[in-house]
């Protein structure tokens, strides 16, 4: 009966680290999130919800160092129930990160999944290709950093002829 114990103790510790690894924002830092609507009614007016701590996520379109610090230019992707972006590319819209600690282009580069909690600070007007396009801009709280999806192909393959390379 004791080692039973013990085995199920040991699997639930298992099992608690491994959800634990898998968790996106603090809780501290997801508690202080105040805006509940979604990223189109923001994308429409956000200087009308701007000071509102919000979450999003999404794909990084560009990550650059400037003079006032670092920022991400993110496609936005819709979020699940573990604050993780979606594995698909429906979007409504783009929005900019700023950050008060160094973000490395070569480790958040092109393509990177992250989901931020910041400050809703306005929105700054830019050019895609060449259309005028209004940025939704955060100045980030916390930023994560997602592994890259698995890649989810078969490992099988069945071949016929004769193995010879020349």
């Amino acid at each position: 009966m004791g080692r039973g114990l013990v085995r199920i103790v040991f699997w639930l510790a298992a099992a608690s680290m491994v959800v634990g690894c898998a968790m996106g924002i603090s809780k501290e830092v997801r508690s202080q999130v105040t805006y509940s609507g979604s990223f189109g009614e923001l994308q429409q007016n956000p200087d009308r919800f701007t000071g509102q701590t919000v979450i999003f996520g999404g794909k990084i379109i560009e990550s650059q160092i400037l003079a006032q610090g670092p920022e991400l230019v993110v496609l936005q992707i819709e979020l699940d129930d573990g604050d993780q972006p979606l594995a698909d590319d429906q979007s409504k819209g783009r929005f900019l990160v700023n950050s008060k600690q160094f973000i490395d282009p070569a480790i958040y580069p092109q393509g990177t999944l992250i989901t931020v909690v910041g400050t809703l600070e306005g929105s700054q007007e830019r050019l895609i290709g060449q259309m005028a396009y209004r940025y939704p801009v955060i100045n980030a709280l916390e930023i994560k950093k997602w592994p890259p999806p698995a890649d989810t192909t078969p490992r099988i393959h069945f071949g016929i002829g004769v193995g010879t390379v020349f």
